[in-house]
């Protein structure tokens, strides 16, 4: 009978740290956002030259989105922990597939800009002329339009698993699908935009940390 105690404990704590791992995303992605956006240039066809002085933060930005994305996957894991025998396998494919899709693409994203940044530190300069450059910054641009179209389609599945389970608060759910429309019907020169996915994993994460602390503390 004891042996079961430390069993049922670590169960209780698993929500609450899977839950910190969420908010761990949504500063690890907003930050990683913020340094890119700031450190290239808009416009695609312009010097690859800027990129070099700037070249530091977004190595740095790079090195964030990756942890982002692991941490992401442990907030899946907590969402399905929530879940427990409640969870619909329909909805429940829909929000592992399109998370983890979400995760592969910006990690295919991190992946293009590491190589031409490296490209541009060792100085070949050249590699990266007649276009390459301006088709780089169009691949890794892509890239991110569908991952943000994944994110969308990951908090309609999130949103709809939360009005059936009751695992976070009905107005969460509604945020969700009204942000998810958003992200699924932006236009691409809206950049900001992808900004809502962090923030709404963040509120969802503390939601479900305060839920948790309710639970623990009844």
């Amino acid at each position: 009978m004891t042996s079961e105690i430390p069993l049922i404990q670590q169960r209780m704590r698993t929500p609450r740290a899977a839950g910190l791992a969420g908010i761990v995303f949504s500063l690890l992605t907003i930050t990683s956002h913020l340094l890119i956006w700031f450190s290239i240039p808009s416009n695609p066809l312009g010097p690859a030259n800027v990129v070099i002085t700037h070249s530091k933060n977004i190595s740095l930005a790079l090195n964030l989105l990756s942890f982002a994305g692991i941490a992401f996957l442990w907030f899946m894991g907590v969402v399905r922990d929530r879940l427990g025998t409640l969870e619909d396998q329909f909805f429940s494919t829909i929000f592992l597939g399109s998370g983890l899709l979400y995760v592969a693409m910006i990690f295919a994203a991190s992946a293009v800009a590491v190589g031409m940044l490296t490209v541009l530190d060792t100085g070949a300069k050249d590699a990266l002329a007649a276009g390459s450059y301006a088709l780089g910054r169009e691949h890794i641009q892509a890239i991110h339009i569908h991952a943000t179209k994944m994110a969308g389609v990951f908090m309609v599945s999130t949103s709809t698993i939360t009005l059936q389970t009751r695992i976070a608060p009905r107005w969460m759910a509604f945020l969700g699908y009204a942000l998810a429309a958003i992200l699924l019907l932006s236009f691409e020169s809206i950049v900001w935009v992808s900004l809502a996915f962090p923030l709404w994993v963040f509120l969802f994460s503390s939601c479900i940390l305060i839920g948790t602390h309710t639970e623990q503390t009844v």
